[in-house]
């Protein structure tokens, strides 16, 4: 039965290699041609990779590009959107991501017939492979929405000193987008994002709502509520964008002090479990070896 999981490993590694060599080489000029566009785009667009992992990217991708046009012309609109929550929007990282549900079972399945014969443990190896890309994508949406919650207070100052200093709404989120790309670039790409919506059509409320989807705090859907609020009755915004960053500090003050006083707590565990059993040992084991020697002294 292992011989023909492994036989069957083998052919799929196999053909994933046939599909790589089959792959049209660029011509000398194609690739003068690629290397002057992702330059022109590497300096317009805000916080663009650099050339050679942009080409790793593209060059890993290409494989599992052809694999999922063979059997749907169209991404999985679901899977994108997901991948685009935890920052990654080009469509190169997509098929990245269906062949990391490809290659990890493969790669596993194939290293557990070699060192094991058990077939309830390949099954579960396989599965549990299969499922590994998505349990990284959610700790990835969890950890960049975590991002984007503590670097807001941030951007709503650097926003409210914008539009004292004269500029529009608009014109201060690309310009707080532009300034944060190196201190909070997952803030930074979000409120570019709203620009570039706004720039294709999209209507203000439409691109403030669709960040907050993106965003998913509680923080940010606040934030996008202020603002159609003062769009819609032409409240001053410097003002409530000061309030809402000190609000904002100010909880995140008290989640700190939270957070610590929820260490007491946690410290019970492994002082009953750990330190104390050690300490009785040290404290409790001499004494009682003591008595037992008096106690055989006086029987004697």
């Amino acid at each position: 039965m292992s011989l023909v999981i492994l036989l069957g490993i083998c052919a799929f590694v196999g053909f994933f290699l046939i599909i790589l060599f089959m792959l049209p080489r660029p011509s000398a000029q194609g690739m003068l041609l690629d290397e002057v566009t992702r330059q022109v785009h590497r300096e317009k667009e805000a916080g663009a990779q650099t050339l050679l992992s942009a080409v790793d990217v593209d060059w890993l991708a290409k494989p599992f590009t052809l694999l999922r046009r063979s059997f749907s012309t169209e991404p999985d609109p679901v899977l994108a959107r997901r991948l685009m929550l935890a920052g990654y929007r080009k469509p190169a990282h997509l098929d990245l991501f269906l062949g990391a549900r490809l290659a990890l079972p493969a790669a596993l399945g194939c290293l557990v017939a070699i060192l094991a014969s058990n077939i309830l443990f390949f099954i579960f190896t396989i599965v549990l492979a299969f499922f590994i890309p998505d349990f990284w994508l959610n700790h990835a949406i969890k950890k960049r929405r975590e991002r984007i919650r503590l670097s807001l207070p941030d951007g709503l100052d650097l926003l409210a000193i914008c539009i004292e200093a004269g500029l529009g709404l608009d014109q201060g989120i690309v310009r707080v987008g532009q300034e944060l790309r190196t201190s909070h670039p997952a803030l930074s790409e979000e409120l570019l994002q709203i620009n570039f919506e706004q720039r294709a059509g999209a209507p203000r409320i439409a691109a403030w709502q669709s960040f907050a989807d993106r965003a998913g705090t509680e923080n940010v859907r606040s934030f996008v509520a202020m603002l159609v609020q003062t769009d819609r009755f032409g409240t001053p915004i410097s003002k409530s964008l000061g309030n809402f960053s000190d609000t904002l500090r100010t909880q995140r003050r008290q989640k700190a002090e939270e957070l610590a006083a929820k260490t007491t707590i946690k410290l019970i565990p492994p002082l009953v479990f750990f330190i104390f059993p050690s300490i009785g040992i040290v404290i409790l084991v001499p004494a009682f070896i003591t008595i037992l020697e008096n106690l055989k002294h006086l029987a004697d």
